[in-house]
C-alpha cells in the first residue's frame, strides 16, 4: 500500500444542497482532496430506495456534480462519478450479500429510523448497507470520512470485508472509519438540525432574494434589542462561525453581549457573510451551467477511472470466489 491514502465518500442526489452538507460533509471532503487520493460518487442507486422522479433524479444528480465542482472539486485530483455507472458494484454487492447475515441487517438502525419516519420498507432499504459495502470495498478505499450516524454502516462493511477475507482469503482492503472530533452541526431556520427531511433548510446556490428570506426566518428567543443577548444559543451565531475568522466572530460576539443588536441586525450580517463566503463559488457555478458538456465529460472521465479500479478488484474476487 502507498503512503497516499484512498478515501472514499458519496453523497445522494435526494434535494438541493444546503449549508448542512457544504459545512458537513463537502468542505472537508474537498480539503481531503489535496493530501489523498479521492474517490466521490453520486449516490444515484441509493436514492432508489425512495422511487424518485426518473427526470428529478437525473436532474439532482447532474447538480450534485455542479456543486461539488463550484465549490472547488478538482478533477484532476479527485475522481468523481454517478455510481450508476459503475456496473462491477452491483456484481459486488451480490456477492457481499452471500456472506452477510440476516441478523446483522436486522440491528442497522438507519432502517429502523427510516422506516419510523413513514418511507415505504423495502428490499433495497434493508440492504442498503450492503450496496454501501460495496461501494467501499470496490475501490480498496483506505478511509471513509462519516459522521456518527453512519458509523454503524462503516462497521458493516469492515465486517463484511473480513468474512470475505476470512472465507476466501485476503483480497479486500478492510477501510478505516475518518471521524473528525469536530464534526459541524448546522441549525436549519427551526433550530433542528439542518435537513431536507426537516424542510429547514438554507441552500448553498439559489436567488439572493429566496436566500436572504430564508435566513430572516431563522428561529431566536424574544430578547428585546436593547438587552445583551447570548450567542452561543442563538442559531444564527451558530451559523454566523462557520463563515466568519476569528477576529469577525470576537466582533460579533461582542456586539451580541453589549446590547443594542437586534436579531433582524444579526440576520443581516449573516447574510452579507453568506454572499462573501460563496460569491467566487456562485460565478463558478453560473459558468458551469452554462457549459454542462463539461460536467458530463468530468463524469464520464471520473466513471472510466472509476470503472477501471473496480474491475481490478471484482477480477479478484471472482477468482477467489471460482467465479472466473
Amino acid at each position: 500500500m502507498s503512503a497516499t491514502k484512498r478515501v472514499l465518500s458519496g453523497i445522494q442526489p435526494s434535494g438541493t444542497l444546503h449549508l448542512g452538507n457544504y459545512f458537513g460533509m463537502m468542505k472537508p471532503a474537498i480539503e481531503l482532496q489535496e493530501e489523498n487520493e479521492c474517490f466521490y460518487f453520486i449516490a444515484d442507486y441509493h436514492a432508489l430506495t425512495q422511487t424518485p422522479d426518473p427526470a428529478l433524479l437525473r436532474e439532482r444528480s447532474l447538480n450534485v456534480a455542479i456543486d461539488f465542482l463550484a465549490c472547488g472539486l478538482d478533477p484532476e485530483k479527485t475522481t468523481l462519478f454517478r455510481q450508476s455507472d459503475i456496473p462491477q458494484v452491483p456484481a459486488l454487492t451480490w456477492v457481499l450479500s452471500c456472506l452477510t447475515p440476516v441478523g446483522l441487517l436486522e440491528r442497522c438502525h438507519s432502517y429502523k429510523d427510516k422506516v419510523a419516519r413513514g418511507i415505504a420498507p423495502n428490499h433495497g432499504l434493508f440492504t442498503y448497507p450492503v450496496l454501501m459495502a460495496a461501494d467501499i470495498l470496490m475501490y480498496g478505499s483506505h478511509l471513509v470520512p462519516v459522521g456518527k450516524d453512519q458509523k454503524q454502516h462503516l462497521e458493516v462493511t469492515r465486517d463484511l470485508a473480513i468474512r470475505f477475507n476470512n472465507a476466501y482469503g485476503e483480497t479486500l482492503v478492510v477501510p478505516d472509519a475518518m471521524i473528525r472530533d469536530e464534526v459541524a452541526v448546522v441549525p436549519g431556520i427551526d433550530g433542528q438540525k439542518m435537513s431536507k427531511s426537516y424542510d429547514n433548510t438554507v441552500e448553498i446556490f439559489g436567488p439572493e432574494k429566496k436566500i436572504r428570506k430564508k435566513i430572516m426566518k431563522i428561529v431566536t428567543d424574544s430578547t428585546p434589542m436593547e438587552e445583551p443577548k447570548d450567542p452561543d444559543t442563538c442559531n444564527v451565531f451558530a451559523i454566523y462561525k462557520l463563515m466568519a475568522n476569528e477576529a469577525e466572530i470576537a466582533a460579533m460576539r461582542e456586539r451580541y453581549t453589549a446590547g443594542g443588536m437586534g436579531y433582524g441586525h444579526a440576520k443581516q450580517a449573516l447574510f452579507e457573510k453568506y454572499l462573501e463566503t460563496f460569491a467566487a463559488f456562485r460565478q463558478r457555478r453560473d459558468e458551469l451551467e452554462q457549459n454542462l458538456d463539461e460536467v458530463e465529460a468530468i463524469l464520464e472521465r471520473g466513471a472510466e477511472r472509476a470503472r477501471e479500479v473496480a474491475e481490478g478488484y471484482l477480477n479478484a474476487v471472482k477468482k477467489a470466489t471460482g467465479l472466473r
